[in-house]
């Protein structure tokens, strides 16, 4: 179970740092709904990342056994994809990366959510945390990887459990911090949001490239 841990930790990170994701939930608690809204795209997060992820987790135990630890072709076929899909997100976000006195672009939803319902702030968060190709793409690699281990049910949901914790921590703490201090972080949550607009497509190009060859370099130890 450690192994399996320990190969998920990098996938759920990369879940994590999702500024998009963060500055939504920002904008929500800023909002006159903060609580309801905030709430609300929280819980949507979390039935997306753990849904994505036990889904694949399932689907990845239909995955061919070749019989052989050292060589698994499957597998580093479905690692190397991945990574590759993940360098190219990479490069395309570095590529519209925001240059000299450029203002960020953010879509354009985000300027609706002030208004936004909490049945809608839910939906947004479920779509956010499994339909984003990034979060996909790692959902994928951390399905696979747990499947893999082949380990009892206790300990998969245990595993699947720590990668849910990880992966929604930079939504769920902004959250929790608001509701129970609501007043007094308005301003330091109004300054992080301007910080991952400026910075969205640098952090996600870094992030998306060291993960990308991350599973480039497990795709092909597998081989």
């Amino acid at each position: 179970m450690n192994e399996a841990i320990g190969g998920i930790l990098p996938l759920a990170l990369g879940v994590a740092i999702s500024p998009v994701p963060v500055i939504a939930a920002i904008l929500m608690l800023l909002s006159p709904a903060a609580g309801r809204t905030g709430t609300s795209f929280l819980l949507g997060w979390l039935v997306g990342i753990a849904g994505a992820v036990t889904l694949f987790t399932a689907l990845g135990g239909l995955v061919p056994d070749d019989g052989s630890d050292s060589s698994r072709p499957v597998v580093a076929a479905i690692q190397g994809v991945l990574g590759l899909a993940l360098v190219a997100l990479a490069v395309r976000q570095w590529r519209s990366r925001p240059t000299g006195d450029d203002e960020p672009e953010l879509p354009a939803w985000m300027n609706g959510i002030a208004s936004f319902t909490a049945a809608k702030a839910f939906g947004l968060g479920a779509v956010l945390a499994a339909a984003n190709p990034k979060n996909l793409f790692l959902a994928i690699a951390a399905g696979v990887a747990v499947s893999q281990a082949e380990l009892e049910t206790s300990a998969t949901v245990l595993v699947l459990v720590i990668w849910v914790a990880i992966a929604a921590c930079s939504v769920a703490v902004p959250v929790l911090i608001a509701l129970a201090a609501p007043g007094r972080v308005a301003a330091p949550l109004d300054r992080l949001r301007a910080w991952l607009a400026v910075n969205n497509a640098t952090v996600m190009c870094v992030l998306m490239l060291v993960i990308g060859v991350n599973l480039i370099g497990k795709a092909i130890s597998a081989l």
